[in-house]
């Protein structure tokens, strides 16, 4: 089934709520599009109004004449033959291409991300997947960066000589506060480790989109400067689309209305195991 992108947007403005998108936020969000390189547009995963403006200020850097690429978080890099696969044999169904390559067991709203789709079927912009397996992340917990990563990307990146202290370090207290300082400390060093992997693999997925243009859609984390792609591809553009201020982290950012959601930290026992 295709999608009109005027139908799937006004439903991702439906999401927000009663209230549209702000036009400023929007404006000063398009502003920031339309060059070539590397262009990194963060998301809080849930929130409604995050997503709602970024289709809207895309849609319009689209309708410009802005041809990038679109790499998405949201599929796994071993699904790029099913994407190409789902746009030889339906080229303008959206469900068709989601269902074919979408990850297993994931838990990603994809109503948000068609409008993305759409427009990327509508203008015929490539669509990579960039994202490292859980799979994948999990082996490299467990195993190290050689688990799921090629020698050649390993050296290429240096990960044989070690990331920076500050790197690591970012990346573990990251991963606590997202896990409410509830997770034991062993398990830190690895799960910044598979975090560090994702960021180096959606790195790896963009780089050959450099002189066209690309456009990297992933959670705020993966598009900070200081902790995400950027510290494996400096030249990029990092903007981020957030609940709170962190402007220090990013290029450019925008804070919109936190989503309403249940605190993913109440109930739990102080203290770790």
């Amino acid at each position: 089934m295709s999608y009109s992108l005027p139908t799937v947007l006004a439903a991702a403005l439906l999401l927000v709520g009663c209230a549209s998108t702000p036009a400023q936020p929007a404006a000063d969000l398009r502003a920031a599009l339309g060059q070539p390189g590397f262009t990194l547009i963060g998301e809080v995963h849930d929130n409604a109004a995050v997503h709602a403006l970024r289709a809207q200020a895309l849609e319009q850097a689209l309708a410009a004449g802005w041809r990038p690429a679109l790499a998405f978080e949201q599929f796994d890099r071993e699904r790029q033959a099913d994407i190409d696969a789902a746009r030889r044999e339906a080229p303008q169904d959206v469900d068709a291409l989601i269902a074919r390559a979408k990850p297993a067991g994931k838990g990603w709203h994809w109503d948000f991300y068609r409008p993305l789709l759409v427009l990327a079927l509508r203008y015929d912009l490539p669509i990579v997947a960039a994202n490292l397996s859980r799979a994948d992340a999990s082996k490299v917990v467990k195993q190290g960066y050689a688990a799921a990563l090629s020698a050649e990307q390993i050296a290429r990146y240096r990960l044989d000589v070690g990331v920076p202290d500050a790197l690591q370090v970012g990346q573990m207290r990251a991963i606590a506060i997202g896990h409410c300082n509830q997770l034991p400390d062993s398990l830190l060093p690895g799960m910044a480790r598979a975090q560090i992997a994702r960021d180096v693999v959606m790195a790896d997925a963009i780089a050959p989109y450099r002189a066209r243009g690309v456009v990297l859609i992933a959670g705020n984390g993966h598009v900070r400067r200081d902790l995400g792609v950027p510290h494996w591809l400096p030249e990029a553009r990092a903007l981020g689309l957030l609940e709170s201020p962190e402007p220090q982290a990013y290029d450019q950012s925008w804070v919109l209305p936190r989503q309403d959601r249940p605190d993913p930290c109440a109930g739990l026992a102080a203290g770790k195991g």
